[in-house]
């Protein structure tokens, strides 16, 4: 695609900067005003597909990992379903937080211009992108409900710890989308950095981060890559509150890795779009 002439951002309107909280509110209204007539666009990533992976890999080889006695040891002893499916939910959340931190950024800067046209209300660069980050985090909430509501009827739920776990998913996709969306907001030009990201990045740390198997199976020198990956923190939180088997000093190491992460990819991302708005 040729690259569009770009413009500079207008100046700011005339008036006071909105709070911080009421700002996030303008901005997910937006979001929501177009997602509410398109949702049918993202039926098949938020829903559709992590279903299919609950059919394929916790019904089907599940009734195969169930009835092995080395495999069921290392599921804890419990169903295959039940082990895979809060994996599934943290998965979900971090596939939502990829898909939507990274076209549709470098579209809202570079195509559609959204941001330029916020920013030119009492609306600052640093909202934008909380108040964007704050809409994917209810997107990655709104179709986990969904996918909980259907893991329950094919019987993958233990207990009201799924709650607990929703939650935790979440927190996982906002950490790594904190860091997608700085990342796409400082690509100009789409053409190969994208297709690495899912090809290098997602795909990888989707595979290698405990969803389907404990990192246990992995060899020692793979391991120390994914304790680095948010996914896998996010998947042993998720699991351990579900299947009731979290401990508190490692439900701590993981709550903390998690919020730190995402404490930093919050500041460079409010850093990021202040300059790429400002120039």
């Amino acid at each position: 695609m040729a690259e569009l002439t770009t413009y500079p951002t207008p100046p700011r309107a005339a008036g006071r900067v909105l709070p911080g909280w009421l700002s996030a509110l303008v901005v997910v209204e937006r979001f929501w005003t177009w997602y509410r007539h398109g949702w049918r666009a993202t039926a098949v990533t938020s829903v559709l597909q992590p279903l299919l992976f609950l059919l394929a890999f916790g019904v089907g080889l599940g009734s195969l990992v169930n009835t092995g006695g080395r495999a069921i040891a290392a599921t804890g002893g419990v169903p295959y379903l039940m082990y895979l499916a809060p994996g599934l939910l943290a998965m979900s959340a971090v596939q939502i937080a990829a898909f939507e931190s990274t076209y549709p950024v470098l579209s809202a800067f570079k195509w559609q211009r959204i941001y330029q046209a916020m920013a030119a209300s009492p609306i600052t660069p640093g909202q934008i992108a909380i108040g964007n980050l704050t809409w994917i985090g209810l997107r990655m909430l709104s179709s986990g409900v969904v996918y909980v509501l259907i893991i329950a009827l094919l019987g993958g739920v233990r207990g009201f710890g799924v709650v607990l776990s929703l939650l935790c998913a979440t927190l996982c996709g906002l950490a790594f989308s904190s860091l997608v969306m700085t990342f796409a907001s400082v690509i100009r030009n789409e053409e190969v950095a994208f297709s690495a990201f899912f090809r290098f990045v997602l795909i990888p740390m989707t595979l290698f981060s405990g969803t389907f198997f404990p990192i246990t199976r992995l060899p020692a020198w793979v391991r120390p890559v994914a304790w680095v990956t948010p996914l896998w923190h996010g998947t042993e939180l998720s699991r351990g509150v579900a299947l009731g088997t979290l401990r508190l000093l490692p439900a701590l190491g993981h709550l903390g890795y998690l919020l730190a992460l995402l404490a930093l990819g919050a500041g460079l991302l409010k850093r990021r779009f202040q300059r790429r708005l400002s120039t």
